[in-house]
C-alpha cells in the first residue's frame, strides 16, 4: 500500500469528517491507551504497566518474549523518545498522538525520532492492552465481520494472509472504517495515525494491531511467522474491541 493511501487510514476519532488542519490534542479522545501512554510527566515518558504477569498469554506468547519485549524493546522506543525531546522543550508537555497526527509539522531534528521512536511507544502500548486470554468474540465484532468479509473466518484468513506478508518487520492492523472492517499494513514503526491531521479523511476506528517483528515472537516461533499470527486470535481481548466499537 503506498503511504499517502495508508495514511489515510487513521485514529479512531469518529466515524466523521475532520477540518482541514492541525489536530488539537483537545480533539484527541483519551480512548486508546492509557495516560503513561498518551502524556508525559514532567516532560518524559515511562513504560505504562502490562496489566498481567508476563506469563499470562501462555502458550501463544512466551514469558521470556514478553518480558523482553516489554522491558527493554519497548523501553529502548521511550528512552529514545525522551533524549531526542530534551531538544525540543516546547514539545514535552504535548500529547503523543498530537505529535504523530501532525507528524510533518514536527521540528525536522526530532520528527524522524518522533515516527520511530514515538510510533514504536504508541504501537507497542496499544498492543499490550489487546492482549488478553480467556476472551470470547463479541456479538457485535461477528457481526461487523461477517458483513465485511463474509464469514469470521474469512475475516481471520485474511487478516493473517495480509500480516504474512508483511515484508520484513511492521504491522497489521485491523480498523473500522464507513462501517466496515478494513486490514491494512504499515512498515517499521508507522501506524495509522502518521500525519493524519493533515488533510480531511472519514476517521476510522484502530481495533487490533499485530506485531510481526521479528522480536515479537522469534524466541518460541523461530521462522515460523504462521503459526504465531494463527496462534494471535487466542490471546485477543476480544472485551477491549467490543469497548471500542460502542465508544
Amino acid at each position: 500500500m503506498e503511504r499517502k493511501t495508508f495514511l489515510k487510514s487513521t485514529l479512531g476519532l469518529g466515524l466523521s469528517a475532520f477540518f482541514l488542519g492541525k489536530v488539537k490534542a483537545t480533539d484527541i479522545p483519551q480512548t486508546y491507551l492509557k495516560a503513561e501512554g498518551i502524556m508525559p510527566v514532567n516532560g518524559k515518558y515511562s513504560l505504562p504497566e502490562l496489566g498481567y504477569a508476563y506469563a499470562a498469554l501462555e502458550p501463544y506468547i512466551d514469558a521470556k518474549t514478553m518480558e523482553i519485549h516489554h522491558t527493554k524493546h519497548h523501553q529502548a522506543y521511550i528512552n529514545k523518545l525522551n533524549e531526542a525531546l530534551v531538544k525540543e522543550p516546547n514539545l514535552q508537555q504535548k500529547s503523543l498522538e498530537e505529535m504523530l497526527l501532525n507528524l510533518s509539522a514536527q521540528p525536522e531534528s526530532v520528527r524522524g525520532v518522533i515516527r520511530n521512536h514515538g510510533g514504536g511507544h504508541w504501537n507497542h502500548s496499544f498492543f499490550w492492552e489487546s492482549l488478553k486470554t480467556g476472551t470470547q468474540m463479541g456479538e457485535g465484532f461477528k457481526t461487523l465481520a461477517t458483513n465485511s468479509f463474509g464469514s469470521v473466518a474469512t475475516m481471520q484468513a485474511t487478516f493473517e494472509k495480509i500480516a504474512m506478508g508483511v515484508f520484513g518487520s511492521g504491522w497489521c492492523w485491523l480498523i473500522l472504517q464507513n462501517k466496515q472492517l478494513k486490514i491494512i499494513t504499515s512498515a517499521n514503526q508507522d501506524n495509522p495515525l502518521m500525519d493524519a491531521g493533515k488533510e480531511p479523511v472519514m476517521l476510522p476506528k484502530i481495533l487490533l494491531g499485530i506485531d510481526v517483528w521479528e522480536h515479537a515472537y522469534y524466541l518460541k516461533y523461530q521462522n515460523k511467522r504462521a503459526e504465531y499470527v494463527s496462534n494471535f486470535w487466542q490471546v485477543v481481548n476480544w472485551d477491549r474491541i467490543e469497548n471500542l466499537l460502542k465508544s
